[in-house]
């Protein structure tokens, strides 16, 4: 389904940023990134090509504010709770957390999953610029704590960083069903598929 053009009306010059950055996923969602033409993109928002680019002068503008809107929607001191929880070594809090933040990812709205997976199949820079921010950031945190929990013994000796991939893929290819592959199905209620992903997981990796 093709995004309707916004209505006209005066908007502030942050809510005509906002309504950019929110039509700007609408379409890349849709169309992927090569389907996509900037003058496509302003007549949606309805604005002319020029004004567009007076709110973000350059695509790298553009996919950053796409990526700092997503960041936004993660809570305040949520790296803070994860790091607590992770050097408190209580694991099954540490991993409901990131699970129930993996799954929120692809639930709240799915329209992000879909664009970077057009982002990723088209070699797009949004693709890399997300990698690079989130992806990497996350796995190196939890190859990190992983490996913390081998070397107490809590854990049973394995390659930490393929038992990070393991448990992200876990809840990803659930998320994924929900947004791309069978859109808006969910085999039960988050909690649940939540606790029996992370119940798997521990129960596998644990010593």
């Amino acid at each position: 389904m093709n995004p309707s053009p916004l209505p006209r009306q005066r908007l502030s010059g942050p809510e005509r940023r906002s309504a950019i950055v929110d039509s700007a996923v609408d379409l890349f969602s849709e169309r992927g990134f090569r389907g996509t033409t900037t003058r496509e993109l302003a007549a949606t928002v309805g604005v002319s090509e020029p004004v567009l680019y007076q709110h973000f002068s350059t695509k790298r503008a553009l996919y950053d504010a796409i990526l700092e809107a997503k960041t936004a929607e993660t809570a305040p001191g949520t790296e803070e709770e994860l790091t607590t929880l992770s050097r408190a070594g209580d694991n099954r809090a540490l991993f409901t957390r990131l699970a129930e933040l993996l799954l929120d990812f692809y639930v709240r709205d799915p329209r992000y999953s879909r664009l970077l997976m057009f982002s990723a199949l088209e070699r797009h820079e949004l693709s890399r610029l997300f990698y690079e921010r989130h992806v990497a950031c996350f796995y190196e945190f939890l190859t990190r704590h992983i490996k913390q929990q081998m070397d107490v013994g809590v854990f049973r000796p394995m390659d930490p960083l393929v038992a990070a991939r393991a448990f992200a893929g876990m809840v990803a290819h659930q998320g994924l069903i929900f947004s791309v592959l069978h859109p808006g199905n969910l085999p039960a209620p988050q909690p649940v598929i939540i606790q029996t992903l992370v119940d798997l997981f521990l129960g596998g990796i644990t010593a």
